[in-house]
């Protein structure tokens, strides 16, 4: 498969250009999904239909770091766009790896703090693909924005912290927390984007869906 690539570079007069592209699957990003089951025969969506992204963001030490992300092609440029806003702001993000790193496996992505998005799996307690199996869903610093339960239940030690949603301490981590009416929040909104944080009963304060 011929590669097409894409390269955004934009300025950023806080921490340098935010640089990023836009590819194919190729062989090599191919053989890294199925071999860490992220995706396989019998996905609802292609890997032609899909694309591979790699993208500056700013860790949680204040470096700038290069991440890579797997999302639709009809949503991968507004991705590198609101990546590039999370950027200018000094949103800081952990860790950006493909969820084939962690062998498609959920549970230790989140415990990583990893910000993924495509992973071809059903959704949490349901029997339907997951948003996340169309490359259409980004959870975003999952253990500072944890999946809450309708009983209030919280899975992951680490998150048990974060229940509480109130910005107070003015720390990195502190930073991280999505809140409604946070910037980072809207700007994923003003794409058309649902928050996870807005349902009703169960709490997903990571997860972005479009």
């Amino acid at each position: 498969m011929k590669i097409i690539l894409i390269s955004l570079v934009f300025s950023c007069l806080v921490f340098g250009k935010f640089k990023s592209s836009i590819s194919y699957i190729d062989s090599h990003i191919k053989q890294r999904m199925i071999r860490g089951n992220s995706w396989h025969k019998g996905c609802p969506v292609e890997l032609q239909d899909l694309r591979y992204l790699h993208m500056k963001y700013l860790n949680f030490e204040g470096k700038t770091k290069i991440g890579e992300m797997i999302v639709h092609k009809e949503v991968a440029n507004e991705v590198v766009e609101i990546f590039h806003k999370l950027y200018t702001m000094g949103y800081p993000i952990r860790k950006m790896k493909l969820v084939s790193d962690y062998k498609g496996n959920d549970w230790k992505s989140i415990e990583a703090d990893n910000t993924s998005a495509f992973n071809c799996r059903n959704a949490t307690g349901s029997k339907k693909w997951s948003k996340h199996s169309y490359g259409k869903a980004i959870d975003l610093n999952s253990i500072e924005n944890p999946y809450i339960s309708r009983s209030g239940h919280i899975a992951h030690k680490a998150s048990l912290k974060y229940r509480k949603r109130v910005h107070k301490q003015g720390t990195v981590t502190d930073k991280a927390i999505l809140l409604k009416n946070d910037k980072a929040t809207h700007i994923f909104k003003k794409y058309g984007w649902k928050w996870g944080g807005d349902w009703y009963g169960v709490k997903d304060y990571q997860h972005f869906s479009k």
